[in-house]
């Protein structure tokens, strides 16, 4: 039968706007952003999600080595990120403490209500332990926690999270009531050297770090059951069941797949032996799961011009930004002394606030990744620049001013045609400060996603390799002094010829 042609026009077109969806959703990849936290086993775990996404037909990102887990855990929350690898007992005594959860039906209630969702266990339960060496621990005879009331003298040095964790030091301390007063706080990896080197006694560990078995540690027995179990789970956006089934599907497939001693191999095969994270990620999807992913690994070179990139984007950005608005904000202040005071008050502020706290603040506001490392670089630049145009500006002789209005110049153009260029070397100077310290400044964007000369840096540190540590710290130092180098050439190019005679009169004087 034949179907009258405007029938025909509008089956056709809702078939179309049926089908459409379907065929863009199969012809566009969904972009699926993972996490993990600065330590080596979540970056594994990180790594093992990455895979299986790309193994889905989607595109995956790894943002590696977010610090801690509050910044992955709001990220997730934003949908910063889509996905990371968590522990459940950091989800009940850290994330949602005052909750107070008490089952496991009640986490996924708590999750299911943020909009998230989380798998059933990995397979191993990577608690917390107090470490102390073989040795030490058998001279003093110590075999469970409760013990080491009796050792004041012993020095502690914990992770920095676990310092301030509600399943950290400070609960340990009240539950045990431990009276070790020397206690300090440093990156968990750190630590493990300073128990070698006998600069400290007493560690956290995570129950499946290799290095405990290489530094030859024991953990003391919990015997008044402190620390909760950690199944390792992946947590992830429930709108990722819509958006990208088949990868849930994968990170589902990983439940019960992953036991204690897998774990621990995997990690030594990192720090220990060198391998590559992504490698040894898609050996154990091949072993366990018989995967075959698709993974390149970078070159050195290829991730050296990765990072200088990166790098120059953040310092790049940010202090074009920060040289814009900071020298009419010096201008104004040294126009009007209560501004004056209002402008460099606020600046001096900013400059006092920690950089890696500035940088935190920024992820409410911004997320993770180079917008908020920008803003924070950005404003960490203004008060050099801000205060060098004041200061050039009130250094001016007053005669040279008053001269200058006797010949009837009008307010702009004595600032452009007088003031500014005798101020030129004072701001240029300021510039040159801002930009050494953005340089500088700019490596700890890596802690929260942007990358740059930071990563090497971080990645170095947790697997205790002082070439990759270099591989970052040298580059950003010579990028600080090229950009010294830039800055002493502009000012050759701008300031006025009297006044570089002026001041070559005086080097050569001195």
């Amino acid at each position: 039968m034949k179907l009258p042609s405007g029938l025909r026009a509008v089956l056709l077109g809702l078939a179309v706007a049926l089908l459409t969806p379907y065929v863009c959703n199969a012809e566009t990849p969904v972009r699926i952003t993972v996490g993990s936290k600065s330590f080596t086993e979540s970056v594994i775990l990180g790594e093992i999600l990455r895979h299986l996404v790309r193994q889905a037909g989607n595109e995956a990102e790894h943002q590696r080595q977010l610090g801690g887990t509050r910044v992955l855990w709001n990220a997730l929350l934003s949908g910063d990120i889509d996905a990371y690898p968590e522990y459940t007992g950091t989800l009940l005594q850290e994330i949602l403490v005052k909750e107070n959860l008490q089952t496991e039906a009640a986490l996924h209630e708590a999750l299911a209500a943020r909009g998230l969702r989380m798998t059933a266990p990995l397979g191993f339960n990577n608690t917390y332990a107090i470490g102390i060496k073989q040795t030490l621990a058998r001279q003093l005879k110590l075999k469970t926690i409760s013990d080491l009331k009796n050792h004041p003298e012993l020095v502690f040095g914990f992770g920095n999270e676990f310092m301030d964790r509600a399943d950290g030091w400070p609960g340990l301390q009240k539950r045990y009531q431990l009276p070790q007063q020397n206690v300090r706080g440093l990156d968990h990896d750190l630590a493990y050297r300073g128990i070698d080197a006998g600069t400290l006694h007493i560690t956290d560990l995570y129950a499946t770090d290799a290095e405990i078995d290489y530094y030859q540690l024991i953990a003391l027995e919990d015997d008044l059951h402190y620390f909760p179990v950690y199944d390792a789970v992946i947590v992830y956006r429930a709108d990722l069941e819509q958006r990208a089934p088949e990868v849930v599907t994968l990170f589902k497939r990983l439940e019960g797949r992953i036991d204690a001693l897998s774990m621990s191999k995997m990690n030594a095969q990192v720090k220990l032996h060198g391998q590559r994270d992504s490698v040894v990620a898609a050996g154990f999807l091949k072993r366990t799961l018989d995967l075959e992913v698709d993974y390149r690994v970078k070159t050195a070179w290829q991730r050296f011009w990765q990072h200088t990139f990166e790098h120059l984007i953040l310092v790049g950005i940010s202090l074009t930004a920060a040289i814009i608005l900071a020298i009419p904000l010096g201008i104004l202040a040294a126009r009007s002394a209560r501004l004056g005071q209002v402008v460099l008050g606020v600046a001096g502020i900013i400059q006092t606030i920690p950089s890696l706290a500035l940088f935190v603040f920024m992820i409410p506001l911004l997320g993770i990744g180079g917008p908020p490392a920008v803003v924070a670089l950005f404003l960490y630049s203004l008060l050099p620049i801000i205060r060098n145009t004041y200061a050039g500006l009130k250094d001016i002789p007053p005669a040279i001013v008053e001269s200058a209005q006797a010949l009837g110049l009008p307010s702009r153009a004595r600032l452009r045609i007088v003031e500014l260029p005798l101020a030129t070397r004072s701001i240029l100077a300021g510039i040159k400060t801002s930009a050494v310290i953005n340089v500088g400044t700019a490596t700890l964007s890596a802690l929260i996603g942007a990358g740059g000369y930071g990563q090497p840096i971080l990645t170095g540190i947790r697997l205790d390799d002082m070439g990759l540590i270099l591989q970052g710290a040298i580059p950003a130092a010579i990028l600080a002094l090229l950009v010294q180098g830039l800055f002493e050439l502009v000012e050759r190019g701008l300031l006025p010829h009297g006044l570089r005679l002026q001041a070559e009169t005086t080097k050569s004087a001195r």
